[in-house]
């Protein structure tokens, strides 16, 4: 019992210098006391509000708004913390990576990132993280934004992939520049791979070149949002 009490304190006293609004984790204090020991002392704070429980193992010291009230990290938030304590690398895929390119206005709830860690799902209220572990070249992309089209168009599909949707790319891309984008796409499956190579030559080119379906490109740019009908492919 001293020892429990002596790792509340040293716990209560750690959490107290802590910012608001940061994430905490249990296994991060197993220095100070058993894990039991530090398990109950995170139970006590949640008790007193000190802390908020996020999800199992997951706490968050509150940051209060005036007009918001408390304040919630986002899911990528909490994926990149709970990431960088582990030492992996995580990256966005599926409708998540769309959401980011904003080839959907649609905010999912349960985000999916590829890692080289341990594959695993972490509920969070309402949502989930879940983490698939993948192989090194799937993550070896050097770009983040073509890294995220090649997941976009993975969750597209082949006849998701519309005129328009390479359209929007192309302005997306942009910043990259046609080199960058051929060099991750590499890491690419195939049908991916030919798309980004098309983009890539659109950026070449200023846009002079037959779209993907052997048709001029179209010219209704105004929205570059998902066709009409698609539904994210279940997971």
């Amino acid at each position: 019992m001293k020892h429990d009490h002596s790792s509340q304190s040293r716990l209560d006293e750690l959490v107290e210098h802590k910012d608001p609004g940061q994430l905490l984790f249990p296994s991060e204090y197993f220095d100070i006391g058993s894990p039991e020991a530090i398990h109950m002392a995170f139970s006590r704070l949640v008790r007193r509000n000190t802390l908020t429980r996020l999800g199992k193992g997951i706490y968050l010291k509150p940051k209060m708004d005036p007009q918001l009230g408390q304040l919630y990290p986002s899911l990528e938030e909490i994926a990149r913390k709970i990431a960088e304590k582990e030492k992996v690398v995580i990256r966005p895929t599926g409708s998540y990576a769309l959401n980011k390119l904003g080839l959907s206005t649609q905010v999912p709830t349960k985000v999916v990132f590829l890692t080289n860690g341990s594959p695993r799902t972490i509920r969070i209220g309402k949502g989930a993280i879940t983490f698939k572990s993948t192989t090194p070249k799937k993550l070896s992309a050097k770009s983040d934004t073509v890294f995220l089209a090649i997941q976009a168009l993975i969750e597209l599909g082949e006849k998701g992939t519309t005129d328009k949707i390479i359209e929007s790319l192309c302005t997306i891309l942009q910043r990259e520049g046609p080199a960058a984008v051929r060099e991750d796409a590499s890491s690419a499956p195939n049908h991916v791979a030919q798309t980004l190579y098309l983009i890539a030559d659109k950026l070449e080119n200023n846009g002079r070149v037959s779209s993907i379906t052997g048709k001029p490109a179209s010219t209704d740019h105004r929205t570059g949002q998902l066709p009409d009908g698609y539904e994210p492919k279940s997971r």
